[in-house]
């Protein structure tokens, strides 16, 4: 192996956290502002990028950084490294409601594409690049658009989505249809491809957006039942609005609902 090869416990079930095992010397990778604790030995360092150009030039690592800006992430990524003796632990939390998930890179043939902004930590060595999609239909429609991420190597990696996970196996060319904001991470040889949704009353009517994701095997697809994005938009509807008040609370059934909650 060229990775780390790092232990883990995943605790909690709506809101997860991830709980790294290191021996000495072992070091683990995480995105900024997702540490919730460590053990004093552990010494973290601000790295730019994913560490994986260590042994090139200034320009080849601010050229790997910066393709991370393109995903939505920041240029730099946290290092853990445990530098004392015996074992020693680093926990990283989800940053909402939904499942950590594991992710043995030497099990999946060295590579998974996986949406932008749900990597969340990984252990050294392995390189978090971006993925660029081919086709321009899956980048104008797809709902993820051009880029997306990439996990390669031979080590763990943990990626968090929204609810709850669903992993599926797709044999060779079975085909399943996704919400576009649903699809979380796919192995390398799933066929990603947009589908129109089809009759107007489905497209202006329906709720389900223009097109679907049409996944085909062979491989595995990870899917998610609460995207970040619907999370986010039932929080902006629910938001108070201009004089202080929020959705509905100017209607009769707002009113009557508030004084049976007692808001009133």
């Amino acid at each position: 192996m060229e990775n780390h090869e790092i232990d883990y416990r995943i605790y909690g079930e709506e809101l997860q956290c991830v709980e790294v095992e290191l021996d000495p010397l072992e070091t683990v990778l995480a995105e900024s502002g997702s540490l919730m604790y460590m053990d004093s030995d552990i010494r973290m360092q601000t790295i730019l990028g994913d560490g994986s150009q260590e042994n090139k030039g200034v320009f080849d690592k601010i050229f790997s950084a910066g393709k991370r800006l393109l995903t939505g992430e920041s240029l730099f990524m946290t290092a853990y490294t445990h530098e004392g003796r015996g074992k020693k632990t680093v926990t990283f939390a989800a940053p909402y409601p939904g499942r950590i998930i594991p992710m043995n890179l030497m099990e999946l043939d060295g590579k998974i594409i996986c949406q932008k902004q749900s990597f969340l930590c990984a252990a050294n060595g392995v390189e978090i690049g971006v993925e660029f999609q081919k086709r321009l239909g899956v980048g104008f429609f797809g709902g993820e658009g051009f880029i997306m991420q990439n996990l390669k190597g031979d080590g763990m990696a943990f990626v968090h989505a929204g609810g709850t996970v669903i992993e599926k196996e797709l044999k060779l060319g079975e085909s399943i249809k996704v919400d576009t904001g649903c699809l979380v991470a796919l192995t390398q040889e799933v066929d990603y491809d947009i589908q129109f949704v089809g009759g107007i009353r489905n497209t202006l009517f329906g709720g389900e957006g223009v097109f679907f994701a049409k996944l085909t095997g062979p491989g595995r697809v990870w899917l998610q039942s609460l995207p970040f994005s619907r999370l986010a938009d039932k929080i902006f509807a629910s938001a108070p609005k201009s004089g202080g008040k929020r959705t509905g609370e100017g209607s009769i059934i707002g009113t009557i609902g508030h004084i049976i909650d007692g808001n009133e």
